[in-house]
């Protein structure tokens, strides 16, 4: 953290205080955060903000971003896809796109005129990506969009959603590409709002491509069949983000139940006057502070760019599962009132278990660092 970190932190502080926390029971009834959130953030410069200035951003880097993630969790908010918008899909564009990709597109999301999401996971392929069926087939100066897909962050409100296809369907990662598609093409169309039991006030929804076409410039990259080494590329940073979000979680849940345990009665004194509450809470503390000195490590080596693929599968592992596992010893300190949904830790409970499956499964976590294991000497 530095002086320019604090201000920001501050800003957003404030900013989700006045825009979000106020309206987060609204948003889980709606299945969605209000459209004109995206607009609001924009204005304020908390959009795509470790986006170079030439292109609309706030010319900062992942810790800035960081900040912005942690302030979400600290208002108790699991609703607005933000980190996706600006953390993902908008680097996908800055990695990889053309200089007209990068210029149309991003100043629109950093205003919050448009609104990204990216397209993976279908109703037969979830972690294995090869598989995936939707296909871009060429056609001419376009290609032509058939296929599903199903749990898209942000799909009910995406003007523009970066599409994992097939443009080759013989092959399996060497056929895969990314298309940008925006929304408004003919075509397109997407289900309704996804019930889920958790983050219920974020647009979760399926999306459904009827050759839908669109130009062969609105390919992502030089060439067809790039779209598998683009996607690994970018997962160690998908996967720190979901990082920074559940250790932010942690401390946010142990400065909730610690106000709790302190003002909840029984048996004529406070909870926290009981050991097995003091006790608890001890290794809430202590796993809580490993997460967070593991995650700042890996920030460090992400900003130098040299956070791998193996420890980004570890953060994730460590900090999600752990997450989980905090949430519900405090739930369990709360009683009765932590298995109702107005108070913050059981929607921090039901919100932190898809931590442990998207952006890759905690069982596929372990696959990938299983790999990298030295075999005895």
């Amino acid at each position: 953290m530095d002086t320019e970190l604090d201000d920001l932190r501050d800003m957003a502080k404030t900013f989700f205080e006045k825009e979000v926390t106020p309206n987060v029971m609204r948003y889980i009834e709606n299945k969605q955060v209000d459209r004109d959130l995206w607009n609001k953030a924009g204005d304020q410069g908390l959009l795509c903000i470790d986006v170079p200035e030439e292109y609309g951003g706030g010319g900062g880097n992942f810790a800035h971003e960081a900040v912005l993630i942690e302030e979400q969790a600290y208002a108790g908010d699991s609703s607005w896809g933000a980190s996706l918008h600006t953390g993902i899909v908008a680097h996908y564009l800055l990695a990889y796109g053309t200089e007209e990709q990068k210029t149309y597109w991003l100043p629109k999301m950093a205003s919050g005129e448009v609104v990204g999401a990216i397209a993976m996971t279908e109703p037969g392929t979830g972690s294995d990506l090869q598989s995936v069926k939707a296909r871009a087939i060429r056609d001419g100066d376009e290609y032509v969009i058939n296929g599903s897909k199903i749990f898209i962050t942000n799909g009910g409100q995406a003007d523009m959603v970066l599409t994992v296809v097939k443009t080759n369907p013989e092959e399996a990662a060497a056929g895969i590409s990314l298309v940008i598609v925006p929304t408004d093409t003919p075509g397109f169309a997407r289900g309704k709002n996804l019930n889920k039991i958790g983050m219920k006030g974020q647009d979760t929804s399926e999306l459904f491509y009827d050759n839908v076409r669109v130009p062969v410039s609105n390919l992502l990259g030089a060439e067809e069949g790039q779209g598998f080494v683009q996607l690994m590329h970018q997962l160690p940073q998908e996967r720190l983000i979901v990082a920074v979000s559940n250790v932010a979680a942690m401390e946010a849940i142990f400065e909730e139940t610690m106000r709790y345990v302190h003002g909840r009665q029984a048996f004529g004194r406070s909870i926290w006057g009981f050991q097995n509450t003091k006790h608890r809470m001890a290794e809430v503390a202590t796993d809580m502070r490993v997460a967070r000195s593991f995650l700042d490590e890996c920030i460090g080596l992400h900003l130098k760019g040299e956070l791998d693929i193996p420890t980004a599968a570890m953060v994730k592992l460590h900090c999600s599962e752990k997450a989980q596992q905090i949430a519900d010893k405090c739930l369990q300190l709360h009683g009765g009132y932590g298995y109702m949904e107005e108070y913050p830790v059981a929607r921090a409970w039901a919100d932190l278990r898809v931590s442990q499956i998207y952006a890759g499964t905690s069982e596929i976590m372990k696959e990938i660092i299983s790999r990298t294991l030295p075999a005895p000497s």
